[in-house]
C-alpha cells in the first residue's frame, strides 16, 4: 500500500478538506494510507513556533530548518529502508505540475512525503538536505503549501486503480493523451433554446464516440494550441491516416 506523510503546521487544513474529497475513499478501500504530520509537534520554541527572520534581513518570515529536521528523520524511520520514497516539497522555483507526472506517481510504489511550506518559504537546508522534488502549480503565489499539496495528492490518486468507481472516467478527461475533454449534457434536452446535439441521443455508440473525438480535438486546437502541438507531434501517423 502506498504510504503518503504530509508535514504541515496547519494539519486542520489537511484533514479537513481529505474528509470531503475523494483521496477518503483510497483511504478507506486501503488503497493508500495516509498520515498527517504537525510540524508544530517538532518545535521546541515558545508557542511552537516554527517561523523566524531570515538572516539578510527583507519582509516576511521564513519557516526555520530544525523542526523540518526532525519530522523528516522520525517520518523516514517509520518507512522501511527497502522501499522507494520521494520528498516533494510544492514551491515556485519547481518544475510545473501535469497530468504526465500525476501519472506516473500514481503507478509508481514510491511513498510520498510532502512538505507544506508557509510565508516567504523554508530554510533552504531543507531542501539541500531531504527534497527530492519540487512542483509549481503554475506562475503564480498562494498563501500556503497546503492548498498545492492537497491538489497534487488529489491528481494522483484519482488515477490509481479503485479509487474512482470507473476509470474509464479518468481516461477521458482534459489532458489525457494531451487533449481536452468533450462537451457534456445533460437534462433537459432542450433549455432557452439550446438543445442537446442529436448525435447524443442517437444511440448509436460509433457515432457519439467519433463525435467526442472530434470535439476533444477541435475544442484543444482552439483552447491550447500548446497542447494540439503536443498531440500533433506524438501522433503523427495517426493524424496522417484520418
Amino acid at each position: 500500500m502506498k504510504k503518503i506523510f504530509i508535514i504541515t503546521p496547519t494539519p486542520e487544513i489537511i484533514a479537513s478538506v481529505m474528509q470531503n474529497s475523494i483521496v477518503i475513499k483510497a483511504k478507506n478501500n486501503n488503497i493508500v494510507d495516509f498520515e498527517i504530520i504537525n510540524l508544530r509537534d517538532y518545535s521546541d520554541k515558545k508557542y511552537k513556533k516554527v517561523d523566524d527572520n531570515p538572516y539578510g534581513g527583507g519582509a516576511g518570515m521564513v519557516m526555520m530548518a530544525e523542526p523540518f529536521f526532525k519530522a523528516i528523520d522520525d517520518v523516514l524511520r517509520k518507512i522501511n529502508p527497502d522501499n522507494n520514497f520521494k520528498i516533494i516539497y510544492p514551491s515556485p522555483q519547481g518544475k510545473t505540475w501535469d497530468h504526465s507526472k500525476a501519472l506516473s506517481f500514481s503507478s509508481s510504489n514510491e511513498n510520498l512525503i510532502f512538505i507544506c511550506g508557509h510565508y516567504k518559504g523554508i530554510d533552504e537546508r531543507v531542501v539541500e538536505k531531504y527534497v527530492t522534488d519540487e512542483y509549481s502549480l503554475g506562475d503564480y503565489v498562494i498563501s500556503n503549501g497546503e492548498l498545492s499539496t492537497l491538489v497534487i495528492i488529489d491528481s494522483i490518486v484519482r488515477l490509481m486503480p479503485g479509487v474512482l468507481n470507473h476509470i474509464g472516467s479518468a481516461q477521458t478527461d482534459s489532458f489525457y493523451n494531451n487533449l481536452l475533454d468533450a462537451p457534456y449534457y445533460t437534462n433537459p434536452r432542450e433549455l432557452d433554446g439550446m438543445k442537446v446535439p442529436d448525435v447524443l441521443l442517437s444511440g448509436d455508440h460509433k457515432k457519439i464516440k467519433s463525435w467526442k473525438n472530434k470535439n476533444r480535438k477541435a475544442r484543444t486546437m482552439i483552447n491550447r494550441p500548446d497542447l494540439w502541438s503536443r498531440y500533433i507531434n506524438e501522433n503523427k501517423s495517426e493524424i496522417r491516416n484520418e
